[in-house]
């Protein structure tokens, strides 16, 4: 049989430089909207009450948005990337619009769901549209530039969000959305390529899409709420996983037996794509770890102020994003040897995590912006590298489902990181601030209160809190002043010590993802778009 290129007609250099321009702009949109977000919920909270939601505002975005990444991903296969990619951005702003006229915190949520769907569709197109412009060899020095757009994202938007929120209000970090979502819409529509597949009739796979869906937002409610809303072993959180447990059973077998499955299980019997899925989960819940972590550690331990420490991630995404330049290029033009690539920057990661693990209340700031730097550039050389793996190891015409099973992988290990993680260190802090205080404080200070501190240390990021802290212990007398001292170190020291233990598992992580990745095999990246009618085709899930 000949050897099929899949034939991306050759685009004019006008037109392919726009379409670069407009994929980058999408991403840049979709990715600073949530680092604005964040910046304003406070003030969100403040206007409309709600304070036991406010963690939704995130929450009802990454559920909505993880749940549709491989959807899409198939149905893009199926029927072109051009208008899904199209009417993600539509959705995205048409949500962003209805979150900035929301009057409710049960309105805003709602819209946050609605906006996250258009997300989930904008990452499933993102890195697939490179894969259909550029063959792998080429991927690299692209990848590396869509990757850094995350990072100038990160550094442009608490800025931006907390700029609209003091000079104007909360609701201009939803509508800054629209003016730069028009121009994009415009750029999609007139210049994006419609490339098409030459298969006409399909079979969608609805029940695996509900299955998925029905999988997916009952794991991700149970990582939401447990230890937060409900105990970890409460009948509630129980009921959700063991219903995710059954859901995810049942897709299993529908997918075994679709024509056309949204997520190919053959996929992953190809054991590049399986080595690389495992390591995106691991790094993944490291790496959201470290965005959640990195901010308390300076603001509850070293005493800076929420946007202060906020601004100390800035040195990492500056390191995410000279690893993903340096990677992008080194895999294009170096041979491809991501085996070694890989190596080298989970090392990298590992090795900052380390470091992280090792920081004390007396660790300065340039040390602790050092580790951080490092660990930032280990996460970027990394970051594009696993897309480019897979889409290099499956024909073209699964490459929408295999690039976004990649973003789906990684977003339910966020997910996983975030809660465990969280839950983690809370547990920690408890049992290591307690057996912190000095016994002589026990006869003056009621168990109550202390246990009160040790769930809920308002004082180590709320200067408030602190001065209110302060006056119960001044009734004590004289001593008042030395023991609230004493307290306040160890609530500082616990601190500390369970964010720690959060890194050193995150770099207990990156050390089993290494291993994992030394049993990923490695093949040439191809110089052409093929399909799975060639002779020497990488894998084929279509095939039983």
């Amino acid at each position: 049989m000949e050897t099929e290129v899949v034939g991306l007609r050759s685009l004019p250099r006008r037109q392919l430089v726009i379409t670069m321009i407009g994929v980058m702009m999408a991403m840049f949109l979709g990715s600073l909207d949530q680092t604005v977000v964040g910046t304003a919920m406070p003030q969100i909270i403040a206007d409309l009450g709600g304070f036991t939601h406010y963690t939704w505002i995130t929450t009802a975005y990454l559920i909505s948005s993880t749940a549709v990444i491989p959807i899409t991903g198939k149905l893009t296969d199926i029927y072109g990337r051009k208008w899904f990619y199209t009417a993600g951005i539509i959705i995205f702003t048409v949500g962003s619009l209805l979150c900035g006229l929301g009057q409710t915190m049960t309105q805003v949520i709602a819209f946050r769901a609605f906006q996250g769907i258009g997300a989930g569709i904008m990452i499933a197109n993102a890195f697939t549209v490179i894969g259909d412009l550029f063959p792998p060899a080429e991927r690299g020095k692209y990848q590396g530039l869509i990757t850094g757009v995350f990072g100038l994202s990160a550094i442009v938007g608490p800025i931006l969000g907390g700029f609209l929120t003091d000079r104007l209000s909360w609701h201009w970090v939803f509508f800054v959305n629209i003016p730069i979502s028009i121009p994009i819409i415009l750029l999609f529509i007139f210049f994006f390529p419609d490339f098409r597949p030459s298969r006409s009739k399909h079979h969608i796979d609805y029940p695996g899409s509900a299955l998925l869906v029905l999988t997916v937002v009952t794991t991700m409610l149970a990582l939401t709420w447990g230890g937060i809303e409900y105990p970890w072993f409460s009948w509630q959180i129980i009921s959700l996983f063991v219903f995710s447990v059954i859901m995810g059973f049942i897709f299993f077998l529908v997918e075994k037996r679709s024509p056309e499955p949204i997520i190919p299980l053959n996929l992953f019997n190809s054991r590049i794509i399986s080595v690389s899925m495992i390591v995106i989960f691991l790094t993944g819940f490291g790496m959201f770890g470290a965005i959640i972590f990195v901010p308390l550690y300076f603001q509850g331990v070293q005493g800076l102020s929420a946007t202060a420490s906020g601004s100390f991630l800035t040195p990492m995404m500056l390191g995410v994003v000279a690893g993903s330049f340096i990677s992008g290029q080194a895999l294009s033009r170096l041979g491809g040897h991501y085996r070694v690539q890989g190596a080298i920057g989970l090392v990298i990661m590992a090795l900052g995590m380390g470091l992280l693990s090792r920081m004390a209340v007396e660790t300065s700031y340039a040390q602790a912006v050092m580790y951080i730097i490092i660990l930032g550039f280990g996460l970027g050389i990394i970051l594009p590298l696993y897309t480019i793996v897979v889409q290099n190891a499956v024909p073209y015409e699964f490459l929408g489902i295999a690039t976004s099973s990649t973003a789906f992988f990684r977003s339910i290990g966020a997910a996983f990181g975030l809660s465990i993680l969280g839950s983690i260190m809370t547990n920690n802090f408890v049992s290591d601030f307690l057996s912190r205080i000095p016994p002589v404080i026990q006869n003056f200070v009621s168990p109550d209160m202390l246990t009160s501190l040790a769930k809920n240390p308002q004082a180590l990021v709320s200067i408030e809190a602190q001065e209110q802290l302060k006056s119960i212990f001044s009734q004590l007398g004289t001593q008042g002043l030395v023991l609230y001292n004493q307290v306040f170190e160890a609530l500082k020291e616990a601190l500390n010590y369970s964010i720690a233990n959060v890194f050193f598992i995150s770099l207990i992580l990156a050390l089993v993802a290494l291993v994992v990745h030394m049993f990923i095999k490695e093949i040439p990246l191809r110089k052409q778009h093929y399909s799975s009618n060639q002779k020497e085709q990488p894998v084929n899930p279509s095939k039983k």
